[in-house]
């Protein structure tokens, strides 16, 4: 006699999260974590540090040269700026392009919206890689070398900007650079048990949008003050004179020596 077939087990519950998510084994957990780590301190604080600085670009090119002359005044700057910047963020972004490469999205295993996330942090991180490579080369390295001459760092990423092609790329590295950052913050808290829950994961992500979204306007209104309308003659280098930058004295002041003068 035909025997009915047993019934077919429940269907298994759709896998959660994206594949950064995975802790890894061995050897792969533990570089995983530390380029986890190293995307929040110290790359991801100097990252916010940098663009808070550049922001002193809306006080004009002698506020800026003042900013540069602090931060290259900083007790063993070149040891802590190959210790904390150079060296972490070397390993970062080639360790993050090993992982760019080898990493796959599986649309039939994790979600849409997962898949598009995981697609955008490493496309984003390409574009930041290759952005920061140029940047470091032709602002640090290249032609005249600001910390020798602070005076002229507004002048010589003025220059820069003034090329409309190189403005484009600021821009789109900028908008990659802090999403890649706020989409990262997302990851690490999760990576880490900081946001354990699908709750706790969604308002973080809130909060790590909005930080993205202001780390970036920040960002792109730093690069209007370059190339905006403010500070179009700006001086070659603010150490040194020139004819073409006069000096205001502030109002009161002036009105009060043409008063002392009248009645003398």
């Amino acid at each position: 006699m035909a025997t009915a077939a047993p019934p077919a087990p429940p269907a298994a519950p759709p896998l959660r999260g994206v594949q950064p998510l995975r802790a890894g084994e061995g050897h792969s957990f533990f570089w995983r974590r530390l380029h986890s780590l190293t995307g929040i301190v110290p790359i991801g604080a100097f990252l916010v540090e940098h663009i808070v600085s550049n922001f002193e670009t809306w006080n004009g090119p002698l506020a800026y040269a003042k900013q540069v002359v602090f931060l290259n005044s900083l007790p063993l700057v070149r040891v802590l700026e190959w210790a904390f910047i150079f060296i972490p963020l070397g390993f970062h972004a080639l360790y993050g392009v090993f992982i760019a490469f080898r990493g796959r999205a599986n649309v039939n295993v994790y979600p849409w919206a997962g898949n598009w996330m995981y697609l955008s942090q490493r496309i984003t991180g390409l574009i930041a890689f290759a952005y920061i490579i140029q940047h470091v080369l032709r602002q640090r390295f290249m032609g005249v070398q600001l910390p020798e001459h602070p005076g002229a760092a507004f002048a010589k990423v003025q220059h820069e900007l003034s090329n409309p092609w190189m403005l484009a790329i600021y821009v789109i590295a900028m908008i990659a650079t802090t999403w890649h950052f706020a989409y990262g913050i997302w990851l690490f808290a999760a990576k880490w048990g900081i946001t354990p829950g699908e709750k706790a994961r969604k308002r973080f992500g809130y909060v790590c949008a909005a930080l993205g979204i202001a780390l970036c306007g920040l960002g792109l209104a730093s690069l209007y003050a370059f190339v905006g309308p403010n500070y179009q003659n700006a001086p070659e280098d603010t150490e040194r004179p020139t004819s073409s930058i006069s000096i205001q004295a502030p109002r009161a002041l002036a009105e009060g020596n043409s008063i002392s003068q009248s009645t003398s």
